[in-house]
């Protein structure tokens, strides 16, 4: 979903449901440089161990290609080279998009993406509930189990509101255009219009992961 207008081409959105990328695809893959993928002209220093890569997904619950990507992503995940150290960041192109942030940052925070996150992206995209308002978003939470009073407290936090912070900045030093996308060790971007489709995303990402690595 682009920043200009929120919008990709439905071949985008077909191309999320591609097949996994293979390691030997990805040993004979060539990826190019401003073409694939584009190196910060200002590196962001990244958010892992020693001996691991920092892999962002810049995401928007809204977004559809999100929605469509997310499974993909999840799968991937699960089987990501182990040097590999993946975090999710939801991005805010306008101030509409902060309660969205919000949610992520509370969920996490309470530990519970692993139960909520995929039903938000469900509630929104095949159940048709907006969740960009407080109010829809505290009466949606506790349908799902989450105590409603703690996620209130968390959601309105000091805490998530320095996460909203530095999202926003980390989605700006890393030049994001549009979601879903990708950063890499805090020095490459890449998005399924610069690499064709999100399946080749993700073999950018484990190429870049394995030279930074290297």
């Amino acid at each position: 979903m682009k920043r200009r207008d929120f919008s990709l081409t439905a071949a985008s959105v077909a191309a999320a449901s591609l097949a996994l990328p293979t390691q030997g695809a990805l040993a004979q893959a060539k990826f190019q440089e401003g073409k694939d993928y584009v190196k910060l002209r200002t590196p962001v220093t990244p958010e892992a161990p020693a001996g691991k890569v920092d892999v962002i997904e810049f995401f928007w619950y809204s977004c559809p290609h999100c929605n469509a990507f997310e499974p993909q992503f999840e799968a991937w995940v699960k089987g990501a080279p182990k040097h590999i150290q993946v975090r999710r960041v939801p991005i805010a192109f306008n101030n509409t998009f902060i309660p969205q942030q919000k949610i992520y940052f509370a969920l996490e925070a309470m530990g519970k993406i692993p139960e909520v996150h995929e039903k938000v992206f469900r509630a929104i995209h095949v159940e048709r509930q907006r969740l960009n308002k407080d109010d829809e978003i505290f009466a949606f939470m506790e349908k799902q189990g989450v105590d409603g009073a703690k996620f209130k407290e968390v959601y309105n936090s000091f805490s998530v509101a320095s996460q909203v912070r530095k999202a926003t900045q980390l989605q700006e030093a890393y030049g994001v255009e549009g979601v879903p996308a990708m950063g890499v060790a805090g020095k490459y971007y890449t998005d399924g219009t610069r690499a064709g489709s999100m399946a080749n995303v993700l073999k950018v990402v484990e190429y870049l992961a394995a030279q930074s690595k290297a």
